[in-house]
């Protein structure tokens, strides 16, 4: 689909609704791909990115496709 159609497809949905999660969501996709966004975290999520680092550092990982697999698992279970 050409991008003016796309755009004007998107702007009328906008303007059509006013589910305020789905603007919000939309709105939080167009900040994901500004440059000049700057994300802030808490605590907890500092914690946990540390955490992360040092479990990687550590060797404590596994593949994308046994995370996938180990996932599918939980799921059928």
């Amino acid at each position: 689909m050409p991008a003016n159609t796309l755009k004007e497809k998107l702007i009328n949905k906008i303007k059509q609704t006013d589910d305020s999660v789905l603007l919000e969501e939309a709105s939080a996709l167009f900040e994901l791909h500004d440059p000049e966004t700057i994300y802030t975290i808490n605590e907890e999520q500092e914690g946990a990115i540390k955490k992360a680092k040092e479990q990687i550092e550590n060797g404590q990982i596994i593949s994308n496709d046994d995370a996938n697999s180990e996932a599918d698992k939980w799921v059928k279970e």
